[in-house]
């Protein structure tokens, strides 16, 4: 039998913590009466520097359950960071790792089908979410563009995919190749190039807590995403380049024109905002070139992603 490994990242989830663990367990159990993984899986929490009881609650959890493992790192390295830690640091004590958030919003009852799934021989089996009704309108209309926009960036991705998804222990190994310091897991997944398959659930509500991804990170995580995976909007630049000069030579052409007539063009109004929008368009094209500048100097520092200050039941 296969070893399983379910890692949960977690940061500040004191609320929720508890009731994970009881269903997660239950998850467990459940696979092993039924003959689809070993008896020593466990459950691997990951405490992303945590300032409430979150590791705590790990550490409790550890003491009165053998299937549960804790992993501490040193600082609060954000979601990305803290979910490769774990899938790294469970690949070497287990077959086959299952990802999914704290919250339980992603369904753990379509665990077993992924486990099936990968039994038929598939090496990575994405959650995808096929009812996001549970989430606000707001969340699911940038949600959805946002899947749009990096498909229209040349980024392959998994429509309504998140990070909940299985992966082999080969598929991990080929994972942890990748050293790049900016992170956006669901895009580098496509990458790895194994057997892959889906299984569909209805998104749930948060059971407990807060949300950790309001919108300033749900922004940053989708800029990380675009730029991490495509250089298209430098190209854009060029685009809108080429086109301002179009524009301004087709300006230049009518002005002289109208001057031979002898009509003067006024127009300081018009002036104005034309140098004002130059403007605009090179300080946002210096910015969108320093981001890709500042990735650069972040990757080619090469330190180390996380540190791991504690690993509860590493040898068990």
């Amino acid at each position: 039998m296969d070893r399983l490994a379910l890692v949960v990242p977690c940061y500040n989830e004191e609320a929720v913590l508890e009731i994970s663990s009881k269903a997660l367990r239950e998850v467990l159990e459940n696979l092993i009466q039924k003959g689809k993984i070993a008896n020593d899986s466990f459950v691997l929490f990951v405490d992303d520097g945590s300032k409430d009881r979150t590791w705590e609650l790990i550490e409790q959890e550890h003491q009165k359950h053998s299937n549960i493992k804790g992993l501490k790192l040193a600082a609060n390295v954000g979601h990305q960071f803290a979910l490769t830690a774990g899938l790294i640091s469970a690949k070497d004590i287990s077959d086959v790792t299952v990802s999914i958030d704290a919250d339980l919003q992603d369904d753990v009852t379509v665990i077993e089908e992924m486990i099936d799934k990968f039994h038929d021989g598939n090496d990575i089996v994405y959650g995808v979410r096929n009812d996001r009704s549970s989430d606000s309108f707001f969340k699911r209309m940038t949600a959805q563009g946002f899947y749009k926009m990096m498909a229209v960036m040349g980024v392959k991705t998994v429509y309504n995919h998140a990070d909940f998804r299985l992966m082999s222990k080969r598929a991990v190994e080929q994972f942890s190749q990748y050293k790049e310091t900016n992170l956006y897991l669901r895009g580098m997944m496509p990458l790895i190039g194994y057997k892959t398959d889906s299984v569909y659930y209805e998104r749930k509500e948060r059971v407990a807590g807060e949300s950790k991804y309001p919108l300033k990170k749900m922004l940053a995580l989708a800029f990380n995403g675009i730029s991490s995976f495509s250089i298209k909007p430098i190209s854009l630049i060029t685009t809108a380049g080429a086109v301002i000069i179009f524009l301004c030579i087709l300006a230049a052409i009518y002005a002289l024109f109208s001057y031979c007539i002898g009509h003067v063009v006024e127009g300081w109004t018009s002036l104005i905002l034309s140098i004002w929008f130059l403007g605009g368009v090179q300080l946002l094209s210096i910015g969108l070139i320093g981001q890709y500048i500042g990735k650069i100097y972040i990757e080619v520092k090469q330190r180390p992603r996380y540190n791991v200050e504690t690993f509860l039941g590493k040898q068990d």
